[in-house]
């Protein structure tokens, strides 16, 4: 669609706004101080609309700027990020941009990492909220078994291991910044 197209496409849009709310070309002339010959011409098509004529308008119908001008609809918000499998569990991207803040939803499988205690240290912050099963945190010389509902945030220099050593599968929501997602979705496992 040209900036052409989608101006032709004002004039109707103000009519239909105009006529919705019942007012008359002299009723929105007195609310916005635009003269009635001008606002004919717009609603016609005749007259080009500027911003200095859209934005009063806009006021007056309580709609936002880009109603009138029709601005392309926004993009599909919703994220279809591809399942990561790491180490046994599955990472799933819930954030479509790269850089900044990433979110991830995590399953841990049932007796996920029980062996294993080595703790992993990089720059950044982790926030991870617990929505089934339990998980262990081992956040240097303490150990931690969370629940659903629960919630953690720490420094991620502190040493840190998650694992998931109950019968039950595990699913959490994690926050964390590039450092982090370099460290937990791009670096590759001891040993290979």
């Amino acid at each position: 669609m040209t900036d052409d197209d989608v101006l032709q496409n004002v004039g109707p849009r103000l009519r239909a706004l105009r006529q919705e709310s019942g007012a008359t070309l002299a009723d929105l002339s007195t609310t916005t101080g635009i003269s009635v010959s001008t606002l004919s011409r717009l609603e016609s098509g005749q007259r080009r609309p500027t911003l200095e004529l859209l934005l009063p308008l806009a006021r007056a119908h309580g709609v936002a700027l880009d109603d009138l001008v029709d601005a392309a609809a926004p993009e599909d918000p919703r994220v279809h990020g591809r399942p990561i499998e790491r180490d046994g569990a599955t990472m799933v991207p819930l954030t479509k941009q790269s850089g900044g803040l990433q979110a991830y939803k995590y399953v841990w499988p049932p007796r996920w990492r029980t062996d294993s205690t080595e703790q992993q240290v990089h720059d950044g912050y982790e926030w991870l909220y617990v929505l089934s099963g339990r998980v262990r945190l081992l956040l240097g010389p303490r150990d931690f078994v969370l629940g659903a509902g629960e919630v953690v945030e720490f420094d991620t220099r502190v040493p840190h291991a998650f694992s998931n050593p109950f019968p039950e599968p595990a699913e959490g929501l994690t926050l964390f910044g590039p450092q982090g997602e370099r460290m937990h979705v791009r670096a590759r496992p001891q040993g290979r």
